[in-house]
């Protein structure tokens, strides 16, 4: 597999359209300057692979493949299902994460904002650095936490001066935005979540995106969130978790 030089990535959209809710994974990469694409030729691939760290996109033909492309592949996977033989060949316990899809309707109304919700910058970099193993994901499709900060586009709510609910754009599309919330857990269940998620969606439908929320099935302080702030199921989908846990 060879990485597509990033003023070439728009001749790959093709593969990724229509742009649809959910895992935005190729027009991220594009749009943000994080992450990478590469193929299995060039110029005409028959595989393409859109990359963040832990999250991935395959489109194309399997049958394409050569042994050891996709040997560094490791995290989620959103594909079609042709590709499930494939990636249970790299990794036979490749399992199946249930997803759903939820956008925000144009007429919902979302709360105001609240005085102790903020827009985080550089100098909120030592405590998002400090979030724990179990809320670091939410700056991985950024490259880190300085690439997630340096965006502008992530919010918090704040508790003694610490932020301990985080929200932001987990990927950015050309028509959606796919929102991302963790909140410590000492401070889940006060509205905090549901706050900070508010503040970001202003933000995308500023740049007149459509919000996008995705989760699992089972996460019920997730769906209850996207519950109080008007989201809509629109689909269910999957991730195919290679080399890596299901979230439990």
């Amino acid at each position: 597999m060879r990485p597509v030089p990033a003023d070439a990535l728009p001749q790959l959209r093709p593969w990724f359209a229509p742009e649809r809710p959910g895992p935005l994974i190729f027009e991220h990469v594009v749009r943000t300057g994080h992450g990478r694409c590469r193929v299995d030729r060039w110029p005409h691939p028959q595989v393409v692979l859109a990359e963040l760290p832990g999250n991935y996109a395959l489109r194309g033909d399997p049958a394409q493949l050569e042994p050891g492309d996709l040997e560094d592949v490791t995290g989620f996977v959103d594909a079609p299902p042709e590709w499930l033989p494939a990636l249970r060949t790299l990794d036979p316990a490749t399992g199946v994460w249930d997803r759903l899809v939820a956008v925000l309707p144009d007429d919902a109304v979302v709360p105001p904002p609240r005085d102790h919700v903020r827009l985080l910058t550089p100098a909120d970099a030592p405590a998002l650095a400090g979030l724990g193993a179990e809320d670091a994901w939410i700056h991985e499709t950024w490259g880190g936490v300085a690439g997630l900060l340096a965006a502008g586009v992530a919010y918090a709510g704040i508790v003694d001066g610490e932020p301990v609910s985080i929200a932001a754009p987990f990927y950015v599309g050309g028509e959606y935005e796919d929102i991302g919330v963790v909140t410590v857990q000492a401070h889940r269940r006060r509205g905090l979540s549901t706050a900070s998620a508010a503040a970001v969606i202003r933000d995308i439908r500023a740049r007149g995106h459509v919000p996008s929320w995705t989760t699992s099935p089972d996460n019920t302080g997730s769906l209850a969130v996207a519950a109080r702030l008007g989201f809509t199921h629109v689909r269910d989908d999957v991730l195919y978790a290679v080399r890596t846990p299901i979230p439990v």
